[in-house]
Formats: structure tokens, sequence, C-alpha cells
């Protein structure tokens, strides 16, 4: 199947390209080819291309900046899902959409089911809320995807982040009071390439809006910590430079002690039973996940 994937140069997009493409036919974009901001540029890249299925992780998510740039923010994240989709309905094609946690607001006590009301807390939630709207609106077979706190080993991302300020500085103090699923952009990929050829077999049936994190909780300190704690046993493992920080030494604050420009939902926590009961999928455990990461150590700038 010939597959069109966006963003091909972050996290996810990069990551979707090594997993799709050893049983599909995949072309890889990135903002040259398919500016997120340029609807025209949109439709002559899909009617260009012409692809069977259209996977779109690309979207403005520097969540704070996002604050200061509304405009580009729904450019992206909410116009541009609406012309993808209505491109991909032209030509008969499906399309697979990334969305996120930041559509709630975090007030709820357990896991989020995909039915319950969002309530989003930030233009970067919000923009993501309405591009999850306008492919809804579009009679295509369509999946949206909401996933959590993703990192990898290509890109931009808290991991990363941790291991380099663990290394800067002698104290480090991480939120401990917002809790969600760290999912990597490996499981990502590697359950979407199962997901695509579940899909293709049931005929692009099932539309709809899907939780699809790694499985389990912590907090952005849990997750930092253990980070930490396998960067150490890897560290004795491979002879890596020990930190200035340690898992036994980062401390913890709580959201108030960091304000930031936009709001995060202190519970971002997602119900995945939906995704298993549809597909029969399910993303490993976080901490699996991120043990899978870690094993690529050695290729961190």
């Amino acid at each position: 199947m010939k597959i069109l994937v966006t963003g091909m140069h972050g996290q996810v997009g990069h990551a979707l390209q090594q997993a799709l493409s050893n049983h599909h036919e995949v072309v890889a974009v990135d903002r040259e080819q398919f500016d997120l901001s340029d609807v025209q540029a949109i439709r002559e890249a899909i009617q260009t291309i012409r692809p069977a299925l259209v996977i779109n992780p690309a979207a403005y998510t520097a969540v704070d900046k996002a604050e200061s740039e509304p405009e580009l923010t729904f450019a992206i994240n909410a116009i541009a899902p609406r012309i993808i989709a209505e491109e991909a309905a032209r030509i008969g094609a499906g399309l697979i959409h990334f969305s996120t946690d930041y559509v709630f607001d975090g007030n709820k006590p357990s896991p989020y089911v995909e039915t319950d009301p969002v309530n989003p807390l930030s233009v970067y939630g919000h923009s993501k809320l309405i591009g999850e709207l306008a492919i809804q609106s579009i009679a295509l077979p369509h999946i949206i995807l909401r996933t959590s706190w993703v990192y990898g080993v290509h890109g931009n991302n808290f991991l990363k982040t941790i291991l380099r300020l663990s290394a800067e500085r002698d104290q480090l103090k991480i939120v401990d009071d917002q809790f969600g699923a760290p999912t990597s952009s490996q499981s990502i990929a590697e359950t979407v390439s199962k997901l695509v050829s579940v899909w293709q077999m049931n005929d692009f049936t099932q539309s709809g809006i899907y939780h699809f994190t790694n499985a389990g909780s912590t907090s952005w300190f849990g997750f930092a910590k253990a980070i930490l704690q396998s960067y150490e046993t890897k560290a004795e493992q491979l002879a890596l430079p020990a930190l200035k920080i340690q898992s036994s030494t980062i401390g913890s604050i709580v959201t108030a002690e960091y304000p930031t420009p936009a709001a995060r939902p202190k519970n971002s926590r997602l119900d995945n039973a939906k995704l298993m009961n549809t597909f029969g999928l399910a993303l490993p455990s976080w901490e699996q996940g991120l043990e899978q990461v870690m094993q690529q150590i050695r290729q961190f700038d």
C-alpha cells in the first residue's frame, strides 16, 4: 500500500518511516514538500502523490510558544487536518491522524476514555481538538490516535532534555503532580504498523478516536527518575560518562512552583481499552518503552 507520512523529521514521523517501509511503499515528506500552514501546498501534494493512506503525525507542538502564536498553531493543528481529510476523501484514501491528551482539562480522577467531555486548557490543546472535529466532519475512513508525553531517540524531547540537564547542572527539580503515560515514538510506530494491517484487513472500517499510549502511568518526576536509573545501569555496562545529577539526587516540585505560559492537565492518563477491544492491539508498558529506547543510548547527541 502507498502511504504518505508527514513530518518525516519529527519523532513519530521518523519512526513511522522505519516501521512501515518493510511492508509498504512509504512516501515521507517534510515541511518543504508538505507545509501544513499552506493549504494549496497540502492539496497539491496529496493530489500528486495519491496515496491509499495518509498518516499525519506532524503538528505544531511547542505548547508554551503556541500561546503567543495562536494563528500559526491553528493553521497547522486545526485547518491543515481538515484540508488533509478533504483531499484524502477526494482520492478515496484513508487517514490516521495524531492528537493529544491535552484535549482534556485533567480534572477527572481516573483515566480518560474516548467519550469523556473535552475541555482543553491551552491554545495547543484547543487547536488539536478543532483538528479532531474537522476530520470527523468529513466522510472518509479515519482513525484519530490520542497519545501523550512522546519521546524517543530522534528529535528533541523530555528524555534527552533530562539527560542533557543532568550532565550540565548540579541541581534539577521536576514536576511531580502531573500524571500520564510516557509514550515512545518507537512503540507508537511499531503499533501503528500493526494497526495499518488490521485496519486494512477490516476494509478500513471502525473509524473514530482511539487512545494510544504506552500502558501504565507516572509523573514527570517519576519518568525523569526512571530515565536516570536506566542511564546509570547503562553507564556501568558501557562505560558512559557519569552525570552530575543522579536518580537519588533529582528533586521534585509541584506545578505551582513551575509556572508556564500554557496550563497543563494534571491528569493526562488515557484508557486504551477501546484500541484493544476493537483491533486487538496494545502498546507495551511505559517502562518497557523506556528500556527499548535506552538500549540505543549511544545514539544520543
